[in-house]
């Protein structure tokens, strides 16, 4: 069988089946105990070295042997088969002094085992592969040589490139198949492997599948030279390999958490081979074929793997019993993947259509920093390196490297500075762009990263050949590039130049030289603006308007920018600098711009500027005005080193107690202003500082909780006196850190919480764990967006007494379901705790707790409720009554669930259409937009949104339950919510009047019909011919009465076949840019109180904006109400016409018709909004949905449905049915089936 004919069988066979690859040669060569003879053979019986333990060298002097390994791998089932090849490099050989031998080995190697292969073939006709394997060499290119000089290495990225270049060469031309990168420790080496190949398939016109595989020594995850898994994949897919993997080091149980990582993260396929288990004490692999096999059979049914082998410690028959296993088990379904430009340095970093803006640090350079540039001609590149560090614990998350100067060797200086870099994790964790206009400075560079970095720059400033040519090469270094706006004519100065030439260099990269789009970075050239020069007054502008042009007309790619330039005019004068950049930033991001070269440590806030100064730069910045230079350079100076400052005062009666008392009251009252200093007193009084926290402060705590718990104190009160108590042991800290650890405070337990993976929600869970914080528990908050590993992990480390999982959106609880799964496979015995708006006690009980029995599930509706149950659950005495009356509760909830949803009343899905409302649409006119298309809303005044905000929620928020305003007048509760509504006026105010949260809100009003009964199709025009997307909504199916009325939102816009032109808006909105940030300085000011408080009202300020932009919509867009007077009652009331129905709500519970909303109106570059994988908005404080007009349109619930119905669903969203029922599983009237390989095409049923 020739070779093509086998990669053809090879491909078909991957779709199908599970390959099975060998196992370990090195193993059945040392169970043959061969002896210094046996290695030299007759070839070598007098060489001057010990050559046993060369086991590459048998393919020459004992071939039959090695034949006789392949085919006992062959036998037991293996479809490929690895060449004996691992150290045969010249690199790895010259240990032996046989460097000139490895070409001989390479072809010795590839003959016997295609040999052993195809005589496999023969016997079984089953076509078998011979990958022909480069090992990683003995040495590293990023590993240091010399203690004495952390930039030495003991091979050079060249030398790897020609020493796998003779050995591919050799085994491709000696009939292997595949060629094989394994156990890959560093980086850089498997680099230069996939740098050599891909010239030699230029070479010899031939282009062969490569697999990667890499290797993880420790539980870390990370590789010997420090890269994350994405950090590794992301820096080795520009080889487009057939697959990427995991091998050697670790056993198959320990590397689980790594290949399931590769799994979800890879569009090629996946590969293991495993060592038999850890070494023993005798460093002999324990693991059994049975265990081997259990282990990788599970990786199977997760859907994990596609090719499955052994490494060390592995034998025939570990293959065998594996082949035996993995032949029934389907194999790994390609997920699709995002796309984005995905960078890596240690660390991956992705870039996608959801990341907010990349700040590349600028101070690296020779060019631009005066310090930097000094520190290298001094040779002083250790201090040098301190520039870099502060770059990026500034938030630089790239870093720039120019060594560009006449007075250094620049590629010695490059090569040099890159290789210290690799060896600084706090460094080198970020991507590196190698900056240069010396294409061999460049090149110098690349050779020493071992992540993906970005090449600045290219152009075709030299001719379209020479353009081609770098091009092609930084794909070989697997580098993405920033390519300026220069060519043969020179930069491109003007708004047409620049898209031109942006728009030719896209095109030769993408068409010409299969450059993957999202790895180009497109630069408009910035240059400096209010210069004096009127040709230079639209430099900045035309930069911004080419942005906006760059991202509609060429798809994938980024923008980035120089930021210092545009400032240069005010070199001196860095206050006018900073807010030249600030606003010019806040204008060109909106835009498009993606990332900009900057000093991460010295930008200035868009909000705090001098307003006075902030209208006279935006005027340059944008060319608003002919005379704006001037107005700028009048009022300059006036800027220079301005501070401000603020002195608090306050005296009170209580301040006359003793210390103990007055921090007591200060804590039941919530009272911070003298906090530290009545605790540093406390200090001086007290034998040891933990004497303060034990006694006055947890005294004051204590009447807290207990006060708390009789409902004399209310939520907002306790998170009040939380954040006065962590100020207080802030202070105390420091002090308490210089004592033993004996002498540490005791905790009543340790519990972990997180908001799970994909969400962003996370109000409830910080009251909650401020609540229990004050009742002496530690707690351990993940933050948001938390994944099931880290939060097991977490757990783990910390040896936490409970787990916490808070979440809003429905998504949310299928990953809780995820996370009770994983806690039972691995053998967690802690209770897990179920909190957030969109869990219950029925969820929990039915969907969650069968899945965890390794201890308690417990729904926790509340923070009041919180410390209750933790309590319950830590005492040792009772919680075995607490927990046993928890199962009981929860078992008669099934059992009621299942009572009452046995007759579930489904209507076939057919049928349930014929049941949609009776609309005439013969009599109706639906109404015209009197200003269709998209409208865009920056900064609507945050002022004019407090008489549209509805309170109610807010003091629900904080657990005091009343509406708005008749709540103030409740016996209990209502003088806390007013002191409540009072604060939050004061913040209020405050936001407004420092402009601290920003709203943007974007609309869209498109003609529209209805079709396929279900579906809105949204078109471009009123002629209707262009297609923009097609909305699937669902029905009601669930039959409650006889005959109901089955509704669909799609009942409320105009059948196509009608003849009438309907529309449909659609908007997303969002009150919270700037409220994570400022939640987050309270908090780091230890104030729970004002940080939770900011959160609330942003997501209270948001649902204002939503009101705001319906009555918009209804009286002056779309126009068809305009002379309706609602005041605020009756807006909450919703007494007007039309709906806002929010994807992923009951009228439209399907999250995933978010992104199509999201698709339309460009949310992420317009509005500053993205999705996450679970299909939450972030900021959190964001609204999204669609506008229906018809004026019998109203809110319903679709309630559950039935399998038909997702089977019809499947067919026009083009979803798998698996998909989609995860995504459903809320309203799913049925059980899915479980089919964890996902192997059917769920299209076609």
């Amino acid at each position: 069988m020739k070779r093509n004919e086998r990669l053809k069988y090879l491909y078909e066979e991957l779709e199908k089946r599970i390959l099975i690859l060998d196992g370990a040669m090195g193993t059945m060569i040392q169970l043959l105990n061969l002896t210094e003879e046996d290695y030299r053979g007759r070839q070598f019986v007098n060489f001057h070295k010990d050559l046993k333990g060369n086991n590459d060298l048998l393919s020459l002097t004992q071939p039959h042997l090695i034949k006789e390994i392949h085919t006992s791998y062959l036998n037991a089932g293996a479809d490929i088969i690895e060449t004996n090849t691992f150290n045969s490099t010249r690199t790895s050989m010259s240990d032996y002094d046989l460097e000139d031998c490895s070409n001989k080995i390479n072809v010795a190697a590839a003959k016997i085992a295609r040999e052993a292969a195809d005589q496999a073939y023969q016997k079984t006709q089953i076509p078998r592969f011979v990958a022909g394997v480069l090992g990683p060499t003995t040495r590293g290119a990023c590993t240091v040589h010399d203690v004495n000089d952390l930039s030495a290495r003991n091979i050079t990225f060249d030398k790897l490139v020609s020493d796998y270049k003779e050995s591919s060469k050799a085994l491709i031309d000696n009939g292997v198949d595949l060629i094989l990168i394994e156990t890959v420790f560093d980086t850089l080496n498997s680099k230069a492997a996939i740098f050599a190949i891909k010239q030699v398939f230029d070479q010899i016109n031939l282009e062969l599948p490569i697999m990667i595989s890499g290797t993880i020594p420790g539980k870390d995850g990370r590789t010997l030279t420090g890269q994350t898994v994405e950090a590794f994949y992301n820096s080795i897919i520009h080889a487009k390999p057939l697959s990427v993997g995991l091998n050697c080091a670790l056993g198959g149980e320990s590397l689980r958490p790594y290949v399931k990582e590769l799994s979800s993260i890879s569009n090629t396929y996946v590969s293991v081979h495993p060592n038999a288990g850890l070494p023993n004490e005798l460093g002999e692999f324990d693991e059994t074929p049975e265990q081997m096999s259990e282990i990788l059979s599970d990786y199977a049914e997760h859907n994990f793997i596609n090719i499955a082998g052994g490494c060390c410690g592995t034998t025939p028959a570990h293959t065998k019993k594996m082949s035996e296993t993995l032949n029934k088990k389907h194999p790994r379904q390609i997920p699709n993947i995002k796309p984005g430009c995905r960078l890596a340095g240690l660390e991956a970093f992705n870039i996608t259509n959801e990341s907010l803006f990349v700040n590349v640090g600028e101070r690296c350079n020779v060019t631009g920093s005066a310090k930097f540039k000094q520190l290298i001609l001094n040779n002083d590149f250790e201090t040098a390196l301190s520039i870099a560090e502060k770059q990026v614990n500034e938030g630089a998350q790239i870093i720039d490297i120019n060594m560009d100067e006449g007075m250094l060797d620049s590629e010695q200086a490059m090569q040099r500075f890159c290789n210290m870099i690799a060896l600084e994790p706090n460094i080198s964790k970020v991507p590196i762009m190698i900056d240069s206009s010396n294409w061999n400075i460049i090149e110098a560079g690349l050779k020493c990263i071992q992540g993906k970095g970005i090449v600045n720059s290219i152009s075709l400033k030299e001719g379209k050949d020479l353009f081609v040519e770098q091009a092609k090469l930084c794909q070989l270094y697997g580098a993405a590039v920033i390519v300026m706006a220069f060519d043969e004519q020179g930069q491109a100065d003007t708004l047409e130049r620049r898209k031109e030439i942006c728009q030719t260099s896209y095109n030769i990269l993408v068409d010409e030289v299969g450059f993957n789009p999202y790895d180009i970075i497109l630069d408009p050239n910035l240059f400096p603006i209010a210069t004096g020069i009127e040709e230079h007054n639209k430099y900045a502008i035309d930069f911004i308007e080419t942005t906006k042009w760059i991202k509609k007309r060429l798809p994938g790619s980024l923008v980035s920018g120089g930021l210092s330039n545009v400032s240069f005019s005010f070199r001196g004068n860095n206050t006018v600098r900073e807010a030249i950049h600030s606003v010019f930033l806040y204008h060109a991001i909106a835009a498009g711009l993606d990332m900009a070269i900057v000093n991460a440590g010295q930008l200035a806030v868009y909000n705090d500027l001098p307003a006075k100064l902030k209208r006279s730069v935006e005027n340059v910045v944008l060319n608003t005005t002919p005379n704006s230079t001037e107005t700028l350079l009048n009022i300059a100076n006036k800027f220079k080193d301005r501070q401000t400052s603020t002195i608090e005062k306050e005296t009170k009666e209580w301040r006359k107690l003793p210390v103990n008392k007055r921090i007591e009251y200060a804590l039941i009252q919530g009272i911070s202003t003298h906090i530290v200093e009545d605790t540093e007193e406390a200090r001086s009084n007290a034998d040891r500082p933990l004497k303060v926290i034990e006694g006055p402060l947890m005294d004051g705590m204590n009447v807290v909780g207990d006060l708390f718990g009789e409902g004399k104190m209310f939520l907002p009160q306790v998170v009040k006196s939380a954040r006065v108590m962590k100020q207080a042991v802030a202070h105390l800290t420091p002090y308490i850190e210089q004592e033993s650890e004996s002498q540490q405070m005791q905790y009543k337990g340790k519990i972990v919480i997180a908001t799970v993976k994909g969400d962003v929600h996370d109000i409830g869970k910080n009251i909650v764990g401020v609540v229990l914080g004050c009742n002496n528990y530690e707690i351990i908050d993940l933050g948001v967006m938390v994944s099931c590993e880290d939060i097991i992990e977490s757990a783990e480390n910390e040896n936490a007494d409970i787990i916490g999982l808070s979440g809003l959106i429905t998504p949310s609880l299928e990953e809780m379901i995820h996370i009770a799964k994983e806690m039972q496979r691995l053998g967690c015995k802690v209770p897990l705790l179920i909190g957030g708006a969109t869990t219950s006690k029925t969820h929990t009980a039915v969907k969650i707790e069968p899945h965890y029995s390794n201890n308690q599930v417990i729904y926790v509706p509340n923070a009041s409720r919180a410390v209750n149950v933790v309590s319950s659950i830590l005492n040792k005495r009772k919680n075995q009554d607490f927990i046993d009356s928890i199962k009981e509760d929860y078992r008669k909830v099934r059992e009621r669930i299942n009572k009452k949803s046995k007759p579930h009343n489904f209507v076939d899905y057919e049928v349930a259409i014929t049941k949609k409302p009776m609309i005439d649409w013969n009599t109706y006119s639906p109404p015209v937009p009197l200003k269709p298309g998209v409208h865009l809303f920056e900064n609507y005044p945050i002022i004019d949104l407090i008489d549209t905000i509805d309170w109610t929620p807010f003091f629900t928020t904080w657990e005091l339950k009343g509406k708005y305003p008749n709540i103030f007048q409740d016996s209990t509760i209502g003088q806390q919510s007013k002191q409540l509504f009072n604060d939050a006026q004061e913040l209020l105010n405050e936001i407004i009047d420092k402009k601290l949260l920003h709203s943007k809100a974007i609309i869209g009003i498109w003609p529209a019909n209805q079709v396929n009964n279900d579906d809105i199709e949204i078109y471009s025009d009123d002629n209707r011919n262009k297609i923009l997307t097609t909305l699937c909504h669902i029905r009601q199916q669930r039959q409650i009465r006889k005959n109901p009325i089955l509704t669909s939102l799609a009942d409320y816009i105009a059948p196509k076949d009608s003849g009438k032109v309907d529309y449909i808006g659609g908007f997303v909105l969002t009150a919270g840019l700037g409220a994570d940030e400022l939640a987050k300085t309270y908090l780091q000011n230890n104030d729970d109180y004002t940080s939770i408080m900011v959160k609330a009202l942003a997501d209270r300020l948001a649902e204002s904006l939503a009101e705001k932009m319906h009555q918009k919509v209804r009286k002056e867009l779309w126009g068809y109400s305009p002379n309706e007077q609602f005041n605020n009652q009756e807006l909450i009331k919703e007494k007007y016409q039309g709906i806002r129905p929010a994807p992923g709500y009951p009228a439209c519970p399907d999250h995933t018709e978010k992104t199509k909303l999201f698709q339309l109106l460009n949310a992420k570059e317009t509005v500053n909004v993205h999705l996450t994988e679970h299909y939450a908005m972030h900021p959190s404080a964001s609204v999204s949905g669609w506008y229906f007009s018809h004026h019998k349109s109203n809110y319903f619930s679709t309630g559950k449905i039935n399998k038909d119905q997702i089977i019809s669903l499947s067919k026009r969203k083009q979803m798998k049915i698996t998909e989609l029922e995860k995504w459903l599983s809320p309203i799913l009237g049925y059980t899915p089936k479980v089919n964890l390989n996902n192997a059917t095409n769920n299209f076609k049923i």
